[in-house]
């Protein structure tokens, strides 16, 4: 007898699910901002629905960016397809260990896991060549001329007087290991993946898989 079960959602938790604009981003605030954005995924549980979540990382990265910044004279800055990596890493560890809890107090034994998801993208696509996406904290002009010349980034002024780092953000072609986290999802593991829209990467030929520096829209 076959357990696959093909009643599946894949349901999305925002950045702001997770964290609230003014929160400090401490682990306490984020457990439980998390804690609360789940409550309403037990109807479908409760629904016989098998989860895939996906989850928004913009002020988590945004806290990554600022770590970069502040220990760049004694650390290497690391590239934004890592920091995406630590937060869908960081974030999932959250999520996954709120969820757990959630089930053991309702009386529920379903196992959660969280993937470390890569997103294939065209690397000629035009969008790479010309960042629009803003990411990070906002800046005066003389502040971001520093930061151009300290990090190498591509900025613009998105609002008077305010600048922004900008990147690329390249249209995701597919995500890998999706075959693992469907097949997961259908003996019903609840899977967390995809995290920030996944890290974007190109295969580049004989030398396998390269890191983009952008970021793939999670819509």
């Amino acid at each position: 007898m076959s357990l696959k079960n093909n009643k599946k959602v894949v349901i999305a938790l925002g950045g702001n699910a997770l964290m609230q604009k003014y929160d400090t981003g401490s682990a306490e605030e984020q457990f439980k901002q998390t804690r609360k954005s789940l409550d309403p995924l037990f109807h479908f549980i409760e629904q016989g629905y098998n989860i895939c979540i996906t989850h928004g990382n913009g002020p988590q990265v945004g806290l990554e960016l600022l770590k970069n910044e502040a220990t760049a004279s004694e650390i290497p800055a690391l590239p934004l397809g890592v920091l995406i990596a630590h937060t869908q890493g960081g974030v999932g560890y959250i999520v996954q260990q709120s969820m757990q809890n959630l089930l053991s107090k309702k009386g529920l034994e379903k196992e959660v896991v969280t993937f470390i998801s890569q997103v294939k993208v065209d690397p000629n696509d035009p969008r790479l060549k010309d960042p629009t996406k803003f990411i990070g904290k906002h800046y005066n002009k003389e502040k971001a001329s520093e930061m151009i010349e300290k990090f190498n980034w591509k900025m613009k002024e998105q609002e008077k007087g305010s600048w922004r780092r900008v990147v690329s953000s390249p249209a995701p072609q597919y995500l890998f290991n999706g075959n693992s986290i469907k097949h997961m999802m259908e003996f019903g593991t609840i899977v967390i993946a995809a995290g920030g829209g996944g890290i974007p990467a190109y295969i580049k030929e004989n030398k396998g898989l390269r890191l983009v520096d952008g970021v793939i829209d999670k819509d």
